[in-house]
């Protein structure tokens, strides 16, 4: 039986399944990333700040680990609380991530830009990585799966920083593999379309795919075959190809007329 070990952190859900051949995962995720897990066979753990969510999560009948990847130390324990209980982890996914909306005019939203770069690059990417890098390279074998956004590659203008992050974690990412390269450890990419997460988000983003069907898209391409240097399900093509296409241009000018709701624009 597969054990993935799955820690989940804050608003982003993906999936990550057995074709990775985990034998134990850690994994930044929200639901429904951990039912992915479990449908492969794997045993999960969930981690992240919001009590109530991992007090919920637990009574579904999976493990918990409190964590704050913008804390060194919280980061840490949650590190060797794993590992003292799952020794043959080899699989990290890095999901954490927040959605600021920012007026670039205003200065004062400095500090919305500082919490996303901390929260989705610094943090819940690099912290997280280079915690458990050390014991998936002297295992020698592993694999990393980072988790960016169709917006890191078709940018939606009314979260700028949100894009800028998820960018950034493409290049890390990229850079990663160059670097883990005959290490035995591979580094995989999670490209989400808009996922709607909650009610809210599903009335506010009609063309959001939910959570299930985007953890049952992402289930089926895992499937087929080898872990993909990029997994992308069909809804995030326009995103990922808008350059290729010659739709770039256009597309982010659609995406701007977003503007508009921004407090003070209207």
């Amino acid at each position: 039986m597969l054990e993935a070990v799955e820690a989940a952190f804050d608003d982003v859900a993906a999936p990550v399944d057995s074709p990775v051949k985990a034998a134990s995962s850690f994994a930044a995720s929200c639901p429904p990333g951990e039912l992915v897990f479990a449908a492969a066979g794997s045993t999960v753990i969930v981690g992240g700040r919001r009590t109530a969510l991992l007090d919920q999560i637990a009574a579904e009948g999976f493990d918990t680990v409190a964590v704050d990847v913008t804390d060194q130390a919280s980061v840490g324990r949650a590190r060797e609380t794993i590992l003292h209980s799952h020794p043959n982890l080899d699989t990290i996914v890095t999901m954490a991530g927040i959605m600021i909306r920012e007026d670039l005019r205003d200065p004062g939203r400095f500090s919305a830009a500082e919490q996303t770069i901390d929260v989705n690059l610094l943090g819940g990417t690099i912290r997280v990585i280079d915690a458990f890098t050390p014991h998936l390279i002297a295992r020698g074998a592993g694999t990393i799966i980072t988790v960016t956004s169709g917006i890191g590659f078709l940018p939606f203008p009314v979260m700028p920083t949100y894009a800028a992050s998820k960018a950034a974690v493409h290049a890390y990412s990229e850079a990663l593999c160059a670097q883990l390269d005959g290490t035995g450890v591979e580094v995989s990419e999670l490209v989400p379309p808009a996922v709607a997460t909650t009610p809210e988000q599903a009335q506010s983003n009609p063309n959001a795919l939910g959570p299930a069907d985007y953890a049952t898209k992402v289930f089926g391409l895992l499937q087929a075959g080898p872990t993909p240097h990029e997994i992308l399900v069909k809804a995030v093509h326009m995103h990922r190809w808008a350059e290729r296409d010659g739709t770039y241009d256009k597309l982010v000018a659609q995406r701007s007329q977003a503007l508009a709701t921004l407090p003070g624009r209207q």
